[in-house]
């Protein structure tokens, strides 16, 4: 039997399989006792892994789609983004890089409770997370010059987002009001005690007419 406590002598970064990740990941984690203090980890850069997320939320390693939602759950935290921009699996003992396309999580899921200043939006990630948009977890909107539309994200955890679904950014939209922020009306949404703009309310009306 693997003492938990003793490092494996296969690394991820040579794990050939998701059911060797996993089993590495979770020996590292402990893996149900709660979100792993990645941020607290500096183990040393182990090399990148054939391991990409899709702006989907579809995880895909060695070129094949990983089907087993408990495999992503279970990947997805030890994911950490540093100050370089790239994203990494860490655990205590190594970190390996990953590619995401465009934001490693998928806000799947809304809810709005209260009114005005007092006003929640709740969001629920494709892997689980559960997110109160506000000081904490701040939602911005991107232009999305392809398309003339607008992408939202909001923070999940560290440096971390989440892209909001087309379906849910829809929903979202509909929370939207006009308000004066720094002389300006713009087009926002409110949670948490904080205003979110999404654009100028002329620009609103000129795409609506």
């Amino acid at each position: 039997m693997t003492d938990d406590n003793q490092p494996t002598e296969t690394g991820l970064a040579e794990a050939g399989d998701t059911a060797g990740l996993s089993a590495l990941i979770g020996r590292a984690t402990r893996a149900g006792k709660g979100l792993p203090p990645v941020e607290r980890w500096n183990p040393p850069f182990c090399g990148d892994l054939d391991m990409e997320i899709r702006p989907d939320g579809t995880w895909f390693y060695l070129g094949t789609p990983i089907g087993r939602m408990p495999l992503v759950q279970l990947f997805s935290t030890v994911l950490r983004k540093d100050d370089d921009g790239k994203t990494y699996l860490v655990t205590p003992v190594e970190k390996v890089g990953i590619r995401v396309i465009d934001a490693p999580f998928l806000a799947v899921e809304m809810n709005v409770s209260g009114a005005g200043d007092a006003q929640i939006i709740t969001f629920r990630t494709n892997v689980g997370d559960v997110v109160e948009v506000g000081p904490e977890h701040p939602l911005r909107f991107v232009d999305e010059p392809d398309t003339g539309g607008l992408k939202p994200y909001v923070l999940v955890r560290g440096r971390l987002e989440a892209l909001v679904a087309r379906p849910v950014m829809y929903e979202l939209v509909a929370h939207g009001e006009e308000l004066e922020i720094d002389g300006r009306t713009m087009f926002a949404v409110r949670s948490g005690g904080e205003t979110y703009p999404i654009m100028p309310a002329e620009t609103l009306k000129r795409l609506s007419a």
